[in-house]
């Protein structure tokens, strides 16, 4: 039975490279493909083209592509990504300019483009999934409207003999399912192959977390050589069904709880998850190891894919100024509480315009609140105080982190180690979009 491999060379923007390395090396891959966006990525992305025209796809585009291009030419592997963030033709243009300069000329890189859809959504009274209210209503703070496209698109960029594809906002489990129907030449609408694609996007879309990376948890589930974690390849058979693994010898393990993890990740009904390519069902997968790091997963189904798309909106709402400040020996609880009233009372007396405010001490009460963390009972040794509030302006949240640092001179005692800083808050909602109004691209350019 034929199979396709296809490895997971990053799970978010700045994930580790060395993992990608080595299956480019040694995974005897047909696709490598990298993840790294999230729903504030493209939000960020969309924000720094408008700075930079020619900037917005991810920074890190070319320190990975000159790491891996070379061995996977050598191994014939074929990469798609969604580096390309809120400008895949921009990063198309630099993935050819390093093919060059690499010496692969005549290189096939395509573009996906047509998930940015701020133009066509901008001002309209579609609703916002989070309030109900109309995106109208938001008036300028809309910065970013990208649509989550789907595998089609990847797959008729391979078929056009694509070596490399970059697109934009794609579904994360897409990037992976765009490879599959390609190498197994499956339909668009045979709804259960598409449904046990899915599966595999989502069992390595994430990458070292289904290799033990985020199920470890000292003394209850140990991992071992986490410091050189090894990524997931997926061995899909062309029924379906697939084999998780990694590269012998590398970090973590795959076993049938690192891989149940994973398929329960993120996911709100596991007989109803809806990406664009299908509405695809897990409530029936079966999980079987097979041999050491060889862990079997089949089962899973699907049906016709929704209507809509889901739009991802990148909201400026704003600045969030902050100033730390440790306090350490005996009394620093006490200490570091008084630090925290004085910034309160100093915010109010200088009249800091916020909209939020937080006072916290790290390591005490700053995850959970007093109402939880007070069940440790045990007085600190040392503490970190943390003042972060929410303005209008970045003037108005440099004024917070300054309030932290006259700390130093104005008590309490012995605070040391202070930080400022000062950023821009983008915020995240979502909308649906009806799919005839979301027409994605495919480009084509040569090294």
């Amino acid at each position: 039975m034929k199979t396709v491999r296809i490895g997971a060379g990053a799970g978010y923007a700045g994930d580790r490279i060395e993992p990608a390395l080595e299956l480019a090396e040694k995974g005897a891959l047909d696709y490598l493909v990298f993840e790294c966006l999230a729903e504030r990525t493209i939000a960020l992305a969309q924000q720094a083209r408008r700075k930079n025209p020619a900037g917005g796809f991810d920074p890190l585009l070319g320190e990975r592509l000159r790491a891996v291009l070379a061995p996977c030419r050598r191994a014939g592997t074929r990469i798609v990504t969604n580096m390309g963030a809120a400008n895949p033709l921009a990063a198309a243009e630099q993935a050819a300019g390093i093919a060059r300069e690499l010496g692969f000329p005549g290189l096939r890189i395509a573009a996906v483009t047509g998930d940015d859809v701020v133009a066509a959504i901008a001002g309209s009274e579609l609703a916002i999934e989070e309030s109900g209210g109309p995106i109208s209503a938001l008036g300028d703070s809309l910065v970013s409207a990208n649509a989550y496209i789907g595998a089609e698109p990847i797959a008729a960029a391979l078929a056009e003999g694509a070596d490399i594809v970059i697109t934009g906002r794609a579904a994360d489990p897409s990037l992976f399912v765009g490879p599959l129907v390609h190498g197994f030449g499956w339909s668009f609408d045979d709804w259960h192959r598409l449904g046990q694609a899915t599966l595999i996007g989502h069992l390595l879309e994430c990458a070292g977390q289904v290799t033990g990376g985020y199920f470890a948890d000292p003394g209850f589930k140990d991992i071992a050589g986490l410091a050189r974690l090894g990524f997931p390849i997926g061995e899909a058979s062309e029924d379906g069904s697939v084999v998780v693994t990694k590269v012998e010898g590398s970090g973590g393990q795959v076993t049938p709880a690192t891989c149940k993890e994973q398929i329960l990740y993120e996911l709100h009904d596991p007989a109803r998850y809806l990406t664009p390519d299908v509405t695809a069902d897990f409530s029936q997968a079966r999980v079987t190891q097979i041999g050491p790091d060889r862990v079997r997963i089949e089962g899973a189904s699907g049906r016709m894919r929704p209507e809509q798309l889901k739009v991802s909106l990148g909201i400026a709402e704003g600045f969030t100024g902050e100033g730390q400040i440790s306090y350490a020996g005996p009394g620093a609880r006490a200490r570091g509480e008084l630090a925290l009233a004085i910034v309160r009372e100093r915010l109010a007396l200088t009249g800091v315009a916020t909209s939020e405010l937080r006072f916290d001490l790290i390591g005490v009460n700053a995850l959970h609140g007093e109402t939880l963390s007070a069940r440790g009972g045990q007085e600190p040794y040392e503490v970190r105080a943390r003042i972060a509030g929410r303005t209008a302006n970045r003037a108005e949240a440099q004024r917070i982190g300054r309030e932290v640092e006259t700390l130093y001179t104005n008590g309490p005692a012995g605070g040391g180690g202070v930080t400022t800083s000062v950023r821009e808050v983008l915020g995240v909602l979502s909308t649906y979009l009806p799919r005839e109004q979301v027409v994605p691209a495919v480009h084509i350019l040569e090294s």
